[in-house]
């Protein structure tokens, strides 16, 4: 492919969480709604994303950046009461809640994963995943048939993103060093910023348009080739 012997990238590390996937429904609003009503309890279902941002804003990270999944529990139990359930109940609903996040079954890639990543391939590079989460990535790749060469999951590594070593782990596993690899993801303080922090290109996929002032950014997959400096195989 024209330009191919110019390019200097060696590998490309992704996000996965709203970057490569997003909740089935088994994971909506909906699933709080129904281990509510188990416990006898109604939620309401329409404040469920107000609940989510607001939740998300009092997310409060480990100082350190440790991986500790109790800081998830107190996100979920915070969902659930802005919803309108007891707190009385709220930690025992929010872990019934959480087995839901661990099956890789009930996450849904996006239809441009696979041909992107595929497309990618076809220049040789090396492809890694870099994730915050409780699940088992190893199991999500299998399930998902993601051809990849290194994965690197916070529980597993005992950082979350943006700690530069969850970052220097991929990098280390796939043999390349900073300036040959670029990270793409979704968020903008984990993905982007965690990555150029530590020297690395990094590419915002903002699918919502939420970040418009952020350089180096792609509305969706199908955009990150060319936005990596390759020649795109269709039209």
């Amino acid at each position: 492919m024209a330009g191919r012997a110019r390019v200097t990238l060696r590998a490309v590390l992704f996000d996965v969480d709203f970057t490569l996937c997003r909740p089935g429904p088994e994971l909506s609003a909906g699933r709080y709604v129904r281990v509510a009503a188990r416990h006898g309890v109604e939620l309401d279902v329409s404040a469920y994303d107000e609940a989510r941002e607001s939740a998300a804003l009092d997310l409060k990270r480990h100082p350190e950046l440790v991986h500790d999944e109790t800081i998830w529990h107190a996100f979920t139990e915070d969902i659930f009461v802005r919803m309108g359930g007891p707190k009385a109940i709220a930690s025992e609903c929010a872990t019934e809640i959480e087995r839901g996040w661990a099956k890789s079954e009930n996450f849904e890639l996006y239809e441009d994963v696979l041909p992107v990543l595929e497309e990618l391939r076809a220049y040789s590079l090396k492809l890694g995943l870099v994730s915050n989460g409780i699940r088992d990535l190893s199991e999500f790749v299998a399930h998902h048939r993601l051809d990849v060469d290194a994965i690197v999951d916070s529980r597993s590594h005992g950082r979350v993103k943006p700690h530069p070593t969850i970052f220097r782990t991929a990098l280390d596993r796939l043999g390349v060093g900073v300036e040959q690899a670029a990270m793409v993801g979704d968020s903008l303080a984990e993905d982007v910023q965690g990555a150029r922090a530590l020297g690395l290109r990094a590419i915002l996929v903002d699918r919502d348009d939420r970040h418009p002032e952020v350089d180096e950014r792609v509305a969706d997959l199908y955009a990150l080739p060319a936005a990596l400096g390759l020649t795109r195989a269709w039209g």
